[in-house]
């Protein structure tokens, strides 16, 4: 499978999470949560750890400041709402599945096919005059810096500012150059692309 397919079936569910209701998603972020957890746990879980502020953040917002009927009325207006909580369950659901299909497609694609297959979307931007293999390259960089950064952490698991300053340079040396391999798209890339457009097509049409 091209790398590139994988990335865009990516993209595609992550639009399908958008137009899934709330007990369908909370369904499809536990069977995505479960084929994360079985491919790749350690990925998973650095992604959840790393966001798990983000999420309860997310949570908290929606059950305070949406409007609706008080989880626990003896509270006042300091009780959460139904309605909050619901939408906030909903958010936090797809943000879970995003998540998590995000760490079985780095599971699956090592960061040489990673680059690759963004090289392979980036080829529209050539009409427009851009260098997609410049762009490609850039892009590599801002990854290989932005993972050594994040691994860099404090001991509460907090990234430091300072950490995104400190060179990502390995201890030892290593030529700086990246290969980009092309591959073209066979007749199962072109079927699963377009089964994933039309099944996105039919959920947004309900």
């Amino acid at each position: 499978m091209h790398p590139a397919t994988l990335i865009l079936v990516w993209c595609v569910s992550v639009m399908l999470f958008t137009a899934l209701p709330l007990f369908a998603m909370l369904a499809a972020s536990a069977a995505m949560l479960l084929l994360a957890a079985l491919l790749s746990l350690s990925r998973l879980r650095q992604l959840l750890r790393r966001t798990r502020w983000i999420m309860l953040s997310l949570l908290f917002i929606y059950a305070y400041t949406t409007a609706g009927q008080a989880l626990i009325p003896a509270w006042g207006l300091w009780s959460p709402t139904l309605e909050g909580l619901s939408d906030g369950a909903l958010q936090l659901s797809r943000l879970l599945a995003a998540l998590s299909g995000l760490a079985i497609l780095l599971h699956t694609l090592g960061r040489g096919e990673l680059i690759a297959g963004l090289y392979q979307i980036f080829t529209p931007l050539e009409w427009l005059g851009i260098a997609r293999d410049r762009l490609a390259v850039r892009l590599a960089l801002t990854l290989q810096y932005a993972e050594a950064a994040l691994l860099r952490e404090n001991k509460s698991g907090l990234l430091g500012l300072n950490g995104l300053f400190q060179s990502a340079a390995p201890d030892t040396a290593q030529e700086n150059y990246i290969e980009i391999q092309s591959s073209r798209f066979d007749y199962r890339d072109v079927l699963l692309l377009l089964l994933s457009t039309l099944f996105l097509m039919l959920v947004w049409l309900q």
